[in-house]
């Protein structure tokens, strides 16, 4: 018998980054004493990427509903990049899929993501990403010229 998992959240199109000073006060309150390495939002939802977890925000209408995913509980991860759009995709140790849609995305955008994706790849399997990769998008240093 095959046992096909619902994916746990909604699909969620990031369509653009935000910085920490732009943040609610409510999310702010989820990520304290985190290294925050990237985050996204949509016109409501946010997605925040921090050095032990990842935190999305599904906002709809006076309701809130948040997900917390520790990066040991993810299996496998991939990254897909097409000409406008990138999807990051999840399974968890559970099985469940968390998919991750990027609309929109720029030539920088794809690389904050593939810079996003090898630290994630290095904390899903217990190791200490690289710290150039890590210092890039602390310091929103994303350029194509830059290829480091």
């Amino acid at each position: 018998m095959k046992i096909k998992y619902k994916a746990i959240t909604k699909p969620f199109n990031f369509s653009g980054t935000m910085i920490k000073e732009d943040f609610p006060a409510y999310v702010k309150q989820y990520v304290r004493e985190e290294v925050i390495l990237s985050a996204y939002k949509t016109k409501r939802d946010y997605g925040i990427f921090t050095d032990k977890k990842i935190v999305l925000f599904d906002n709809y209408a006076k309701r809130k509903q948040i997900y917390t995913i520790p990066y040991q509980s993810i299996s496998t991860l991939s990254v897909i990049f097409d000409e406008k759009e990138s999807f990051l995709d999840l399974f968890l140790n559970s099985g469940y899929p968390v998919n991750l849609r990027f609309i929109d995305m720029t030539g920088e955008d794809k690389l904050r993501l593939r810079i996003l994706y090898t630290c994630i790849s290095k904390l899903v399997n217990n190791q200490t990403p690289v710290k150039m990769d890590i210092d890039r998008l602390l310091n929103n240093d994303i350029r194509l010229s830059n290829n480091k």
